[in-house]
């Protein structure tokens, strides 16, 4: 299917159910963002992976269908984590955000006060099988 026609079905059919979800994977590190995105695709739900925050915005900028975005709290660049959610968010006010990361990752806190209500979670969590339970709840108050 095509970009366009992608946009176009998007627009067309509601979104909701397991197959129309678009999950953008953000990550520096190629062996994190393979097992999320894998672990994502056998919930039904489409990926796009990037390694770079310029890469991310390009995606939400083209105006790809995009429900949730799953960025790695240790992304570094021009876009790290928490500028990458603060313009994400300004692109797409509906946008679900969720932050990976671990303790030691916790370099950017000023995320948390621009995206109050982006969903925290640790590295392990993507790894321990907890993605349909994630994703449910990223889901849940997503804009309609």
């Amino acid at each position: 299917m095509s970009t366009a026609d992608i946009g176009t079905a998007s627009s067309t059919m509601p979104q909701g159910g397991c197959y129309r979800i678009q999950v953008l994977v953000v990550g520096r590190h190629k062996r994190w963002r393979d097992e999320v995105a894998a672990q994502v695709r056998l919930l039904g739900y489409q990926v796009t992976a990037c390694d770079r925050g310029v890469d991310a915005m390009t995606v939400l900028a083209l105006g790809l269908p995009v429900d949730v975005m799953v960025v790695d709290s240790g992304l570094q660049g021009g876009l790290c984590c928490a500028q990458l959610a603060v313009e994400a968010r300004t692109l797409r006010p509906g946008l679900r955000i969720v932050l990976a990361g671990d303790a030691r990752d916790d370099r950017e806190p000023e995320a948390p006060a621009h995206i109050p209500d982006a969903l925290w979670v640790r590295h392990d969590q993507f790894q321990n099988g907890m993605v349909a339970t994630l994703m449910r709840e990223a889901l849940a108050d997503r804009a309609a």
